[in-house]
């Protein structure tokens, strides 16, 4: 409270006493503080998701690519992942009690696999019939927020326990942010030898299922996949898909991928139809587009969005900012665009040609506004 005191002069002016709160406006301001770009960048993701969700039917060019290429509903997974990153370098850095960081994390952790299995799990199985229920034989246990909590509990424990370095808030050189967070780029090559292990290395053998849903003429039909092969990345042989059979059962992976509208299963194609009298049995078959292993390769992105993080509060002023996420942007740029042209990111990952894009768009969306309000 101010406090208010009485001048002994003739005119007994009020004079108000403030106290000095400087320390309290600054903390005070720091909790508040966002980042507009952010803000801003956020929703024009969530924009991007409503477009290619309504209108991708309508229009096959914006929707998700059937296997390979890179359309422009390709990019709204990363997209959030990359802003997932950028609010875990911000907001972490906030809280200096590791033990509470940890829980906060956890917590939230739960909540984003909670509503996934919730919301995309199954929980209406027929909303026009007004029948609600999980049916725990077919719910889906994979999924866009499964994914991102994931990658959010696994980046936010590296940023955690290696939060010293962030405390240091100094301006840093052009690669000397590298150095400060090398454990974060140590995760991230260690994501990128698993991943690519495990895609080339797993052996995929021949694999068979039954159609199970009631509505189609084929239910209760039997399928045979013939593979027998090692590093196929074609979708019914690639490893990504052998390891959520696997793991998750074919009857708890998605039953609408988006491969159906291939040529191979539809004559419609790119749009959706009936499947191709001709068409191979893998058309019929389920497939995961959040699955585990492409989900492993995911923390990419978020690793991505916390360097940028880190950019913003080591480094003073747009244009040093910009200088930084121009280097690593078309670095990345040329590296994808190598990985693209000698095929070497085929597959449902779809790794180089996401998350390069990703990289100079949200470049430019975070200098065209004011960072912070």
């Amino acid at each position: 409270m101010s406090e208010i005191k009485a001048e002994t002069t003739h005119h007994h002016p009020l004079i108000i006493s403030e106290p000095d709160v400087s320390d309290q406006q600054e903390k005070s301001h720091l909790k508040t503080q966002r980042l507009a770009s952010l803000d801003i960048f956020r929703g024009l993701a969530v924009a991007l998701m409503i477009l290619v969700d309504h209108a991708g039917g309508d229009w096959p060019e914006i929707s998700h690519a059937p296997w390979n290429g890179c359309n422009l509903a390709d990019f709204v997974m990363p997209f959030f992942l990359f802003i997932v990153g950028v609010a875990i370098a911000l907001a972490l850095k906030r809280i200096p009690d590791r033990a509470d960081a940890v829980k906060k994390v956890i917590f939230r952790t739960l909540k984003l696999l909670f509503w996934g299995i919730l919301l995309q799990g199954g929980f209406s199985h027929a909303p026009d019939e007004l029948t609600y229920g999980v049916d725990v034989r077919m719910i889906r246990l994979c999924g866009v927020l499964q994914r991102i909590a994931l990658s959010y509990l696994l980046v936010s424990l590296v940023e955690i326990f290696t939060k010293d370095v962030q405390d240091k808030d100094q301006s840093v050189g052009r690669f000397s942010i590298f150095r400060l967070y090398c454990w974060h780029w140590l995760m991230a090559a260690c994501v990128l030898v698993v991943y690519l292990a495990l895609l080339y290395g797993t052996y995929v053998p021949d694999w068979q299922f039954t159609i199970i849903n009631k509505d189609s003429a084929d239910y209760g039909k039997v399928f045979n996949v013939t593979c027998g092969v090692r590093a196929k990345l074609n979708p019914p042989c690639n490893a990504v898909g052998y390891i959520d059979r696997k793991v998750l059962g074919i009857n708890h992976m998605y039953h609408h991928p988006a491969w159906r509208r291939s040529k191979a299963c539809t004559q419609d194609s790119p749009f959706e139809g009936p499947l191709r009298k001709d068409a191979p049995s893998w058309c019929h078959a389920p497939f995961e587009p959040e699955g585990l292993l492409s989900s492993v390769s995911s923390i990419l992105s978020t690793i991505i969005g916390v360097h940028f993080g880190h950019v913003i509060i080591h480094t003073k002023g747009h244009l040093a900012r910009l200088k930084q996420w121009v280097t690593m942007g078309f670095a990345l740029l040329i590296f994808g665009l190598t990985l693209h042209f000698t095929n070497g990111e085929h597959g449902s990952g779809k790794f180089s040609t996401t998350c390069v894009c990703l990289f100079i768009y949200s470049k430019v969306i975070l200098f065209q506004w004011q960072p912070f309000l």
